[in-house]
């Protein structure tokens, strides 16, 4: 099978008018021009675009000199009016250092730009939001946060995508604290808030409370770990997290500052041991990592239990296995019922933030957007509809309104 999109760091093979061609497993490659991959890829997906005319010298003369030099004064005794005046006020940094791409893992920061490319699409198709893409030629973790807190003056929020764990927790956090502005790992917290909404209307299909569900996460990367706190945030009976090595549990001596903290907040029925062993009695499987879960461990878990094998493009546990012996089945594809996707939260929390010019994103805007999205579903809730479309037009609005008024409350918003 040929490989979409290639390494730039290492030899490739070009065409007759220098094409980068994919290279296939034997070595040998394909033309792009018969791909539609490449082909809609071609000069990039996105551009910038004027919202204002500039026809004759008069508009000229607003639009640049002199005009711009009355609104520059303006913002220089009065700083919080670049928000009115700019376009600051309704965009987003998408930032990756390339070191987590897709399940493409390190291709580094110009392999990573067609994802980032897609990311600040999706901002804008599905939140009305506006995003640039910047891929860093750094990897410290010091060097990621100085870097993003001198470009952060032109952006209303920051975007991290795709950087590697653990570093990425360190990152949002020392941005957040440095910056006032929302600072938001999408790779963690997106795709906790969709978990979260799916989990809520799957609970409520089969007549349970989120806090009588004991679940277990396969994967503790950056989603893995962002999913369990914030199902505990939210109030779920019980989680433990499964790396390669088993369940990540107090008595292990082998984990990162990151899993020795999560181990204290988590897994309060004191598992340990592999994935499968955990899954026994379990009411919920999450799969953020990849890998293959036996039938027998799915057949072990309890009556009614819900699997959401979020990996792509291959689950962890196939729909066909996880239908033999759970009542509601989610994947991250998009060509079986129930995805859980990050496009339905990112672009509508994004919105809410900015509509209010929040200073961060809290654990309560999380929740209201993921409450938000379950809602959506409505009367229509069946078990191969627990979480919308996300081309329903219905989602950004409700999750922007419901960020928003989070963060009014919570007292972050300053309008």
């Amino acid at each position: 099978m040929a490989a979409e999109i290639v390494n730039p760091r290492s030899d490739s093979s070009t065409g007759p008018e220098g094409d980068v061609e994919p290279v296939n497993s034997d070595g040998s490659v394909d033309s792009p021009a018969f791909d539609p991959a490449f082909a809609l890829h071609r000069g990039g997906k996105m551009a910038v675009q004027a919202t204002v005319p500039v026809r004759n010298k008069d508009d000229l003369s607003l639009a640049y000199t002199p005009g711009v030099a009355k609104v520059c004064s303006a913002i220089a005794e009065r700083p919080e009016l670049v928000h009115d005046y700019t376009w600051k006020s309704n965009v987003v940094a998408v930032v990756t250092d390339g070191t987590a791409v897709l399940g493409l893992g390190d291709i580094g920061p110009e392999a990573s730009l067609p994802v980032m490319e897609g990311k600040a699409i999706l901002f804008k198709q599905f939140g009305g939001v506006d995003a640039v893409p910047i891929a860093l030629d750094c990897t410290g973790v010091d060097e990621i946060v100085e870097t993003v807190a001198r470009l952060a003056p032109s952006f209303g929020g920051i975007n991290l995508e795709d950087i590697s764990a653990p570093r990425c927790f360190e990152i949002e956090r020392k941005l957040q604290e440095r910056l006032d502005i929302p600072v938001f790992h999408d790779d963690q917290h997106g795709t906790a808030v969709v978990t979260l909404a799916a989990l809520r209307n799957a609970a409520k299909l089969t007549g349970r409370s989120l806090g009588e569900l004991r679940a277990v996460i396969s994967g503790a990367g950056a989603a893995g770990i962002a999913i369990a706190k914030f199902l505990l945030e939210a109030g779920i009976g019980d989680v433990a997290v499964a790396d390669r090595k088993g369940v990540v549990s107090s008595d292990r001596d082998d984990l990162t500052d990151v899993k020795r903290e999560l181990a204290g907040i988590s897994n309060k029925a004191g598992l340990s041991g592999s994935l499968e062993a955990a899954l026994a009695g379990a009411d919920v499987f999450i799969g953020v990592s990849g890998g293959t879960v036996p039938e027998p461990a799915v057949a072990s878990m309890a009556e009614g239990a819900f699997v959401f094998a979020m990996a792509n493009p291959n689950p962890e546990v196939h729909p066909e296995i996880a239908h033999k012996y759970a009542a509601v089945v989610a994947t991250g594809r998009s060509d079986f019922p129930n995805q859980i996707n990050n496009v339905l939260a990112f672009p509508g929390i994004f919105a809410g933030a900015l509509q209010v010019r929040a200073s961060r994103i809290t654990e309560g805007m999380k929740i209201a957007a993921a409450d938000a999205l379950a809602a959506v579903v409505g009367d229509d809730l069946s078990a191969d509809y627990i979480i919308p479309s996300p081309f329903d037009e219905r989602v950004a609005p409700a999750v922007t309104a419901a960020v928003a008024a989070a963060a009014r409350a919570e007292g972050v918003a300053r309008r």
